[in-house]
């Protein structure tokens, strides 16, 4: 077998490209989401509303904006990834691991479209 045809090739872009196309608008939302949640904490604390650091009910101010902190960082570097990725896919690169320059299998490409590893190199990253 010697690989995918050109128009399986063109139709796995087309897919691929998709994908990623849809995974990077639901980073954008949730950034989006969270940033508005961020603001309105941030209101809250410059407001002076900042009391519940002793609530023992709640979650202190301080916690939730380091969680939201926490979690628009994980989705920018998300989107970084899968900007990464739609460059490789527009230079031709996309599906060929960045370790070892061999191919990354479809299925891996099918459930994480940004992978820059294949799945032998994956398992030896950290």
């Amino acid at each position: 077998m010697s690989g995918p045809e050109p128009e399986d090739a063109s139709a796995d872009a087309i897919n691929s490209r998709g994908a990623l196309l849809a995974q990077r608008q639901e980073c954008q939302a949730a950034v989006r989401t969270w940033a508005a949640a961020l603001e309105q904490l941030r209101q809250l604390r410059a407001d002076g509303s900042d009391d519940d650091e002793h609530d023992p009910d709640g979650m202190p101010l301080s916690l939730q904006i380091s969680r939201l902190e926490g979690l628009i960082r994980d989705e920018d570097a998300r989107l970084s990834e899968i900007d990464h990725a739609l460059g490789n896919l527009t230079q031709g690169r996309y599906g060929v691991c960045a370790e070892c320059g061999a191919v990354i299998a479809p299925g891996r490409l099918a459930i994480r479209p940004a992978a820059r590893t294949c799945v032998s190199c994956a398992r030896l990253l950290p």
